[in-house]
């Protein structure tokens, strides 16, 4: 097995805008595995919030690359439980390893990778699109430039509900907010309940990772299901979440891939609880991976390739927030 490595710096078609930080390229690393006459391809993009950089993640896939190309012929699964305790502080760098490895492998069966999966593709939901935050008339503008039947809207301002009131007059789409960790227990709850009027959907954490007690607080005194992301991002944090909020939003890059990210939506839906699984500004390479857990989600934020002004990739296509899959096996991306 071969190991290729792509470093990007994907453009942003607009300045994305989350209550922490705001930027207009996606440092991107594409990792390639070639075998037997077949690539698979896995993406991770750098992350400040998490101190990941592409550098990082180029430095630690090449100190280990003889132990990663030993393991060519193991199964996924062995493949990420080999390879995870040499990668446990940079979990991104192990998710592209992981998605590349699992299209690979499923490439040289000659199927999708949902059908390697055994999963069933008929009820899956529709992607959503994200207005990061912005002026009102900005906003708006990302709006009328795609219409779409689901939006996510970045929140985390002062002006929240005004924001929220001026989009709706705009727009009959279901909103689902993301104040990435931007209010406190007592601001969400009231919010909760005007969010609820304006046709909100549900709340992607609201709340400071670490603020357990503000959690528990909003977990039973909310008007709207509460999603977790920040709190949820390895497997053994499904479990913890469990009780304080209503469903989880897994992200590929934060937990490790594809093996544990499935992993992670099982047990959650053993628990009873919401499923999500939300990109990170990932070009189709990442998400074209998303899509083959699209039959176990309730929920998908899998608008990276979208928001993107020039994608790198081909892969899964997305029209009016309804997902297709390439016609190649695999994740069925390909770079350009």
């Amino acid at each position: 097995m071969e190991i290729k490595l792509h470093s990007y710096n994907l453009e942003l078609k607009h300045t994305f805008t989350i209550s922490r930080e705001s930027h207009d390229f996606q440092p991107s690393l594409v990792i390639e595995l070639v075998s037997d006459g077949f690539s698979g391809f896995g993406e991770a993009t750098s992350n400040p919030y998490y101190s990941i950089t592409v550098d990082k993640m180029m430095k630690i896939v090449l100190e280990n690359k003889n132990f990663i190309v030993s393991l060519s012929n193991e199964k996924p699964a062995d493949f990420w439980k080999k390879l995870q305790p040499l990668f446990k502080e940079n979990m991104f760098a192990l998710c592209a390893l992981d998605i590349a490895f699992n299209d690979l492998y499923a490439r040289k069966q000659n199927k999708k990778l949902y059908e390697v999966w055994g999963l069933n593709i008929d009820k899956n939901p529709m992607t959503d699109y994200t207005i990061g935050i912005d002026s009102v008339e900005k906003m708006v503008e990302k709006m009328k430039e795609l219409p779409w039947p689901i939006y996510k809207i970045k929140l985390g301002t002062k002006n929240d509900i005004e924001i929220v009131t001026e989009l709706r007059k705009h727009s009959d789409a279901i909103f689902r907010i993301d104040a990435n960790c931007g209010w406190t227990a007592d601001e969400a709850i009231d919010n909760s309940f005007k969010l609820k009027e304006l046709g909100v959907e549900f709340l992607e954490q609201p709340l400071k990772a670490n603020d357990i007690e503000g959690a528990k607080k909003l977990y039973e005194n909310s008007a709207l299901p509460i999603i977790a992301d920040e709190s949820c991002i390895v497997e053994s944090d499904v479990e913890k979440c469990f009780g304080l909020f209503h469903g989880v939003n897994v992200k590929l890059t934060k937990c490790g891939g594809l093996t544990p990210g499935k992993r992670m939506l099982e047990k959650a839906k053993s628990l009873g609880m919401k499923t999500m699984v939300g990109c990170m500004t990932e070009s189709t390479v990442g998400i074209s991976a998303i899509a083959h857990l699209l039959p176990l989600l309730d929920y998908v934020d899998m608008d990276g390739g979208l928001l993107l002004k020039k994608d790198i990739a081909n892969g899964i296509t997305i029209n009016d927030g309804v997902i297709s899959y390439a016609d190649e096996n695999g994740t069925g991306a390909s770079l350009l």
